[in-house]
């Protein structure tokens, strides 16, 4: 099985930064593909991924200690609690070994997952960590994809406090700052706008803090035929913090000085390092959110075309 050897790289450079101190923080990045596979987090030629090199640069400035892993099957009690948070980046039912055959998740990870959050530790999903787990495999299905399922939806999904649907052509998109006191927002200003993938995404726990407020009505496309609706937000999970952002799927977003601060304020919040009021605003900063776009029908795949006959 293919490993990319970055731990021990991250660890050095983590240590570097602070020879008479250790690392603030571990941190743990997995990004099992058991759907797509964005490039953003693809390892190729042995080389870290685009995330991968902007955690890297984060860690040696805030001395973090990054773990970079697509093996699902390491997902124990044990294996976590050297974590003090958990950064999903993945695709599609992660107890399969899907796309990407990395070893898969068994259901007993998943649920030690739950509890290592629950018991007082972070979690940070980004951008495709909302098309994981998906309600009754809806991610292959027609119109059951668009509908809300609330309590009965994917315990993950629950858990996470939104689930996607799809997505449009990129397009530049302005999102609305809720709350710009929440770490990593200090700077954002009322609003920004990026040219990104931007998500589509439905089944919003009701207790869930809206950081952020995409302007759907102004953007193109039928999935964004619908009210404004979250796509930055945080929430308590038991003792522990759950945040997730939309963003992350273009190279450029990850060079974004907007993004970074973002990361490094969910960082330091689901970590512990401060503190941030997250009340459930959701019927105030989005109150149409469960509102989803119409169910559009995809055309059939074209058949293909045969090859021209070579003139006699």
């Amino acid at each position: 099985m293919f490993k990319l050897q970055i731990p021990i790289l991250a660890i050095l450079l983590g240590a570097a930064s602070s020879a008479q101190a250790a690392p603030a923080h571990k941190i743990l990045f997995f990004t099992k593909s058991s759907g797509f596979e964005h490039d953003v987090i693809s390892w190729k030629k042995g080389q870290p991924s685009v995330a991968e090199r902007t955690f890297l640069d984060l860690g040696g400035k805030h001395e973090w200690t990054f773990e970079f892993s697509k093996d699902g099957s390491k997902f124990t009690p044990d294996y976590l609690k050297a974590f003090d948070t958990v950064i999903f980046y993945t695709t599609g039912d992660l107890t399969t070994p899907g796309t990407d055959k990395q070893p898969p998740m068994s259901p007993a990870g998943k649920q030690a997952l739950f509890d290592y959050v629950k018991s007082g530790k972070g979690f940070i999903g980004l951008h495709s960590a909302s098309d994981t787990f998906h309600t009754a495999n809806e991610s292959k299905k027609g119109p059951d994809r668009y509908a809300n399922h609330g309590k009965d939806a994917d315990p993950y999904v629950c858990f996470l406090g939104g689930e996607f649907i799809l997505h449009g052509a990129q397009q530049v998109a302005t999102n609305k700052v809720i709350n710009p006191k929440f770490p990593g927002f200090e700077t954002s200003g009322d609003s920004f706008a990026f040219n990104e993938e931007w998500y589509s995404l439905k089944d919003f726990r009701d207790d869930i803090h809206v950081l952020t407020v995409i302007d759907s009505p102004a953007m193109k496309g039928a999935p964004y035929q619908r009210p404004a609706y979250p796509t930055t937000w945080a929430r308590l999970e038991g003792k522990g913090r759950v945040f997730y952002t939309a963003m992350g799927h273009r190279d450029d977003i990850w060079t974004n000085p907007t993004f970074q601060n973002i990361l490094v304020g969910a960082i330091r919040w689901t970590s512990g390092d401060v503190k941030a009021a997250t009340p459930p605003n959701l019927k105030e900063a989005a109150p149409q959110a469960l509102t989803n776009p119409p169910y559009v029908p995809q055309p059939p795949p074209k058949p293909p075309v045969a090859p021209a006959k070579p003139e006699k």
